[in-house]
């Protein structure tokens, strides 16, 4: 019998693919040995470059999560330059409109562009937006700039979502998800801090200028480390950019848009109902939310909102949840840094230095939660203990009154803050438990679409009832022959309030605390529907533990495992192509896969997310799945 060549081991290869598969292998012709690849794959990566991405995206995502609450404690003082009070939440809504109308469309551009380039996009859109917001002269542009860097902000978080998904299995990845949330919970945190500081030190543009050098590092970090290469099939670059939801994204933006003017026009515009662009907005946001919902279920080829995942009771129950905590948090977060500032007349700096507790209780939550799912592989107990820690703290928010003593001042917003970052992190890794595998970043789009249109809302709904009790309490309160023109007045421009008389500054002070209460109340009954909500969820012990090692009659098909995921294989439990855990072996299928669950759909892709355990799928060798050279 003849010595083994190079071609044996192949040849088994190609018969343990026909056992696997039930299809014939043809042979592989004579060629010359294979030469690795330039760059390696995710799970190849030295632990150096591993932490100068991680670097690099969490730096974009701390400015973009910064950017989302920098504006609340600037409010006063940017709307009362510009007299321009009663527009003023459209510089938190039109940031957050973007973000939510257009981050899903950062999947594909992964696809089209690579990680990298998809990342640097969305860098350079935020960095483009904040220097735009900087320069802004008039009220008008400054939202327009928001509304710039709110895309690219978007696209920071949902390239760092599947840049961090390609590094680690999912069981790491509460873990990872966790210390990742310390920055955005700091980001967000640190908002109103910073931009209070930074306002009163040197003005409230520079706020958004000092930004500029990190964004600038967070660049380079990227470029220098960001090569590896994601394994896949190969697909042309404008087959996948056909495949991207437009007329999804499009018309979810003309609602949630036309939503926004209805009700800035009717409650802080105090326009009346019968006025016609009032009519108009209103008809036109239900115009468009039915277009989009027809679109989503019978004409999108893979549509933003995952149609299936409304039949099933837990994407359903997480959604809602999302929704209300995401309402629940940024009313409370656009609102509270103004109740010091109006009610007891504290400048902006002091203002948002209140709000710095409450960012150390985000992170520490997000860490808390992230910890304990890695080491108990449970979600349901530690969600059911601290989920109900954000309604406690939305009601001692709005239970404050200018004779509160100062622990209730500036640790009454720490629950709510612990408690809700518990409840998003729990969340998320309890819909992906409870959806198919390869269903996982179908599920992850689905549950940030609803979050998106929930901080829109928290915002947009906040301000309207905010502005329309301020209206009614203001007008109760004063009276006399110019009573209108000094109501719009205080309305518009909230830092008239510290220079009003004595006697109508006291008019104006209860008003105002009254119109706040409101929102603080509204935001409690947000998050306590949002807590039974989840009751029904059940718990799911968590996959991501390394198999053990193959036994010595099992085969080992190196060919059929990609560079960066060289997982055993077996005929019962392997998947070739399927994400290993950091250890380098497969993890433990035992999910259904998404194509038996939407098997009459096949003609139809769910999302443009794409793929398995939360990755995006090679479109390209060279262009989609690789971070661009």
């Amino acid at each position: 019998m003849s010595e083994p060549t190079e071609r044996d081991p192949l040849i088994k290869n190609a018969q343990l693919q026909q056992s696997l598969h039930g299809s014939a292998v043809a042979p592989l012709p004579d060629a010359q040995p294979e030469v690795p690849s330039k760059h390696p794959g995710p799970l190849e990566i030295s632990r150096s470059t591993r932490y100068g991405i991680l670097a690099g995206i969490w730096i974009a995502t701390f400015l973009s999560s910064m950017n989302t609450t920098l504006v609340a404690t600037l409010l006063p003082t940017i709307s009362s330059e510009f007299q321009r009070s009663h527009q003023a939440s459209w510089l938190g809504t039109s940031y957050l409109l973007a973000t939510c109308t257009f981050t899903p469309l950062y999947g594909r551009l992964c696809n089209v562009l690579g990680r990298r380039g998809a990342n640097q996009m969305a860098v350079f859109l935020a960095g483009l937006g904040t220097l735009a917001c900087g320069l802004s002269r008039n009220m008008e542009m400054l939202i327009v700039a928001r509304f710039l860097s709110g895309l690219g902000g978007g696209g920071a978080f949902t390239t760092a979502t599947i840049i961090t998904s390609d590094m680690y299995s999912i069981r790491s990845r509460g873990l990872t998800t966790g210390i990742a949330s310390v920055f955005n919970s700091f980001g967000m945190g640190l908002g109103g801090p910073i931009g209070g500081l930074v306002s009163d030190w040197l003005g409230w543009r520079w706020a958004f200028l000092l930004q500029l050098p990190l964004f600038l590092i967070s660049f380079a970090f990227t470029s220098w480390h960001l090569n590896y290469v994601t394994p896949g099939k190969s697909r042309n670059k404008m087959d996948v950019l056909k495949r991207i939801d437009y007329a999804g994204s499009l018309t979810l933006l003309g609602s949630v848009g036309s939503c926004l003017v209805f009700l800035s026009l009717r409650y802080n515009g105090e326009q009346p109902w019968n006025d016609s662009m009032v009519i108009t907005s209103l008809v036109l946001s239900i115009v468009f939310a039915i277009l989009f919902v027809l679109i989503e279920l019978y004409c999108a080829p893979e549509p933003v909102l995952a149609p299936f995942l409304l039949t099933q009771k837990i994407p359903v129950l997480v959604g809602i949840s999302n929704f209300l905590v995401a309402n629940c948090n940024f009313a409370i977060q656009y609102f509270y840094p103004m109740w010091f500032q109006t009610v007891l007349l504290t400048s902006a700096s002091v203002a948002g230095l209140h709000v710095l507790p409450n960012s150390v209780a985000v992170s520490t939550g997000s860490l808390f939660a992230g910890w304990m799912m890695h080491k108990t592989g449970k979600y349901k107990m530690i969600n059911l203990i601290f989920g109900i820690c954000p309604f406690i703290g939305a009601v001692l928010v709005s239970t404050m009154n200018v004779d509160s003593n100062p622990v209730h001042l500036w640790v009454g917003i720490v629950p709510l803050g612990f408690g809700n970052s518990i409840v998003l992190q729990t969340m998320l890794i309890a819909l992906l438990a409870n959806i198919p595998r390869d269903a996982m970043a179908v599920g992850t789009g689905f549950g940030q679409l609803f979050r998106g249109v929930g901080q829109v809302g928290g915002v947009a709904i906040s301000s309207a009832i905010f502005q329309s009790a301020l209206d009614r309490e203001l007008r109760k309160r004063i009276k006399g022959p110019n009573a209108d023109e000094l109501i719009t007045k205080i309305r518009h421009s909230a830092r008239l309030v510290a220079e009003l008389p004595p006697d109508l500054q006291r008019e104006a002070r209860d008003s105002y605390a009254v119109g706040l209460r409101t929102v603080f109340i509204t935001a409690a009954c947000s998050t306590l529907l949002a807590y039974i909500a989840r009751l029904p969820i059940p718990d799911k012990e968590l996959e991501g533990s390394p198999r053990k090692e193959p036994r010595p009659n099992e085969h080992v098909d190196s060919e059929a495992s990609t560079p960066a995921q060289s997982a055993t294989v077996t005929p019962s439990t392997s998947i070739p192509g399927t994400p290993a855990s950091e250890t380098g072996n497969a993890t433990n299928l035992t999910r259904p896969t998404l194509q038996k669950v939407v098997a009459s759909r096949r003609a139809r892709r769910l999302s443009t997310y794409e793929s398995a355990d939360a990755i995006m799928d090679l479109e390209d060798d060279k262009v989609g799945g690789s971070a661009r050279r």
